[in-house]
C-alpha cells in the first residue's frame, strides 16, 4: 500500500508541473514583448552610439526592437523614416533649418530651445514625426585650438581667440575647403567676432574630414595650432585640443535628439520616458569622451553604449 501511495503521489506532482508549465510560458509571452521598433541611424561615430543606445534601452524596456543603425546619410535616413521603413532615429535640431528652409528666420536655429521647439513644431505639422527632449550638446561647427594655447593665452571662447589674433598672436588653422569657403563657416565667424584670417594663417584641406584638420592641429603640421571641428568630435581630447565656445551663438545648434513617428510615440509613450532621461545626461564633454571610445579606441559602438548605460544605471 505504501508503494501505491508513493507512486500516485508523484504521479500527481508530475502532472500538477505539466499542466503548470503551458501556463507559466503563456504568462511569459504576454509580457515579454511590446510592439516592433524599427531603430535607425546615421552613419558616423555619434549617429552609431545614439542608435546603439537606443537600440539597447529599447530592447530592455521589452520592445521587439529591429536594428537598423548605421543606416546612410542624413538624406537617406531622413527618407527612411518619413517613408516609415525606419521609426526612430536620433537627428540634429540644426539639421531642420536645411529641411524646411525659408519657413523661419534663422536667428531661431542659433537659440538652443527656439530651435528645437521650432524642428518639433515644423516635423510634427508636415511628416507626423515627433522630437523627443535633446540632448545639452551642440555638435555644430567650431574652432578648435591646442590645449597648451588654450592654457596659456586664457583663450576659452572665440571673444577670445577674436582678441588673441587681433593683438598678433601666432594662429594657424586647418580647416576643410568648404569651411573656409562657405559663408556659414569661417566668414561668419570672422564677421561675427571682428578678425580676418589671411592665407598663410590657412591649411586648408580638400576633404571635410575633421580627423585629419585636427590631427593636423595636435602634430603641429606646418606651423598649425587650431582646427575646424565639430562640437562633440570624439577625437578632440584624445588630440589635446579645445573646442572655444560660440558666444554669439554664429553656428545653429546641433543638439542630438530622437525623433519618432507620431504612430508610434501615441501608441507607446514610454518611450520618451525611457529615452529623455538618457539624452540628459549627454553632455559636450560626455558625448566626446564617448564617441573617442569608438574613433580613437577602436571600440564597437553597441559595447561603449552599453557600458555607459550600465554606469548610469540605465539598464
Amino acid at each position: 500500500m505504501a508503494r501505491k501511495t508513493l507512486r500516485f503521489t508523484a504521479c500527481a506532482i508530475m502532472l500538477a508541473i505539466s499542466l503548470m508549465v503551458p501556463l507559466f510560458a503563456a504568462g511569459a509571452q504576454e509580457t515579454t514583448t511590446l510592439g516592433e521598433v524599427v531603430v535607425g541611424s546615421k552613419i558616423d561615430t555619434e549617429g552609431a552610439l545614439l542608435g546603439n543606445m537606443m537600440v539597447l534601452l529599447l530592447e530592455d524596456a521589452s520592445f521587439a526592437v529591429v536594428d537598423k543603425t548605421q543606416t546612410g546619410t542624413t538624406p537617406i535616413v531622413r527618407s527612411a523614416i518619413i517613408a516609415g521603413e525606419i521609426d526612430i532615429y536620433p537627428e540634429y535640431t540644426g539639421n531642420a533649418y536645411y529641411f524646411f528652409s525659408g519657413e523661419t528666420e534663422a536667428a531661431i536655429w542659433k537659440d538652443f530651445q527656439a530651435g528645437y521647439e521650432k524642428a518639433a513644431e515644423l516635423d510634427l505639422k508636415a511628416n507626423d514625426i515627433v522630437w523627443l527632449a535633446p540632448a545639452p550638446a551642440n555638435n555644430t561647427w567650431a574652432i578648435s585650438v591646442r590645449q597648451d594655447l588654450a592654457k596659456a593665452q586664457s583663450l576659452a571662447t572665440l571673444e577670445d581667440l577674436a582678441d588673441y589674433i587681433n593683438s598678433g598672436g601666432t594662429f594657424k588653422l586647418a580647416a576643410s575647403e568648404e569651411f573656409v569657403s562657405s559663408e556659414a563657416a569661417l566668414p561668419s565667424f570672422e564677421a561675427g567676432y571682428g578678425f580676418s584670417l589671411d592665407d598663410d594663417q590657412l591649411l586648408v584641406f580638400a576633404g571635410g574630414n575633421t580627423t585629419l584638420t585636427e590631427q593636423a592641429a595636435a602634430s603641429g603640421q606646418e606651423g598649425v595650432n587650431a582646427a575646424m571641428a565639430y562640437g562633440t568630435d570624439g577625437q578632440l581630447a584624445a588630440l589635446g585640443l579645445k573646442v572655444l565656445t560660440d558666444t554669439k551663438n554664429i553656428q545653429p545648434v546641433y543638439a542630438p535628439a530622437p525623433i519618432v513617428r507620431r504612430e508610434l510615440a501615441e501608441e507607446y509613450p514610454q518611450i520618451a520616458t525611457i529615452l529623455e532621461p538618457v539624452f540628459a545626461t549627454l553632455d559636450l564633454e560626455t558625448l566626446q569622451t564617448l564617441n573617442s571610445r569608438i574613433a580613437v579606441q577602436g571600440r564597437s559602438p553597441r559595447d561603449v553604449a552599453r557600458e555607459y548605460l550600465e554606469e548610469k544605471g540605465f539598464l
